[in-house]
């Protein structure tokens, strides 16, 4: 099994919860006062009968009129149809964005061919519309379009793949377990989403349920570290893949 980061670059979200490209050599952050900074990191996995996403991006364009995620995956040597499975942690627009494609006006699914895993109430809530961390035209775009798995609870997919409601981010957030080909990664989605929160101890202000959430990260780094699970970080900066250490009650995380 491989794993390929697929960086989309940094942003910077204010209240308005638009995210606009962030580039640090030019840009500054000053001037762009009360806003959160973040980076976007969908993971292609590879395995020997299987390709799969994690987690689909904002579905930003280049260029070219190409979706970036579509780009990255070409880059890799691969197609965006060949896309099997998507696995999603939950459904903010940074996470899902990348599910349709923009053509001629209209939203067409990004990876037509693909089953796509999410929790159920997750789906549910993100139809209602009632949150702007939820686009509803993307879900409504994919409705009878792709093969929907709506998953309830925590279970396994099929051998090598776990899923577990973990509720912190959001109410109906997962994470995944990917144990196939003698390797072994773990994806927190928003929960364990970069390696500083897991070293500082975070508690998010933005996080639903911000107490579980440093709970949960707590808990993924001491099974990872004990177990030898490397983890993938969505908003990473710069380590979007890593093996974490727990010792002398601290956390420390090595680049792969």
């Amino acid at each position: 099994m491989k794993v390929y980061p697929l960086n989309e670059g940094s942003y910077s979200v204010d209240a308005t919860k638009k995210f606009i490209p962030f580039n640090p050599e030019v840009d500054n952050f000053r001037d762009r006062p009360a806003s959160l900074f973040i980076h976007v990191n969908p993971f292609l996995v590879e395995t020997e009968d299987e390709l799969m996403i994690l987690d689909t991006g904002l579905g930003y364009k280049d260029t070219r009129d190409e979706l970036n995620i579509h780009q990255h995956i070409r880059n890799h040597g691969f197609d965006p149809e060949d896309i099997s499975l998507v696995l999603m942690s939950h459904l903010h627009y940074d996470h899902s964005g990348g599910l349709v494609a923009e053509r001629n006006g209209k939203l067409i699914p990004s990876f037509p061919s693909a089953r796509h895993i999410i929790q159920q109430k997750e789906w549910e809530f993100g139809l209602e519309g009632k949150s702007s961390s939820y686009h509803k035209e993307i879900f409504e775009a994919l409705q009878g379009q792709v093969k929907l798995e709506l998953v309830d609870g925590s279970g396994i997919l099929r051998q090598g793949i776990r899923y577990e409601l973990s509720g912190g981010h959001c109410p109906y957030h997962q994470v995944f377990w990917l144990d196939s080909e003698g390797s072994k990664f773990f994806f927190g989605g928003d929960e364990l989403p970069e390696p500083e929160q897991l070293i500082r101890k975070f508690i998010a202000k933005y996080d639903y349920d911000g107490r579980k959430s440093a709970q949960l990260r707590e808990e993924y780094g001491k099974i990872a570290a004990d177990e030898g699970w490397t983890c993938l970080f969505y908003h990473a900066k710069s380590m979007a893949v890593g093996n974490v250490i727990w010792n002398d009650d601290h956390f420390k995380v090595e680049s792969v």
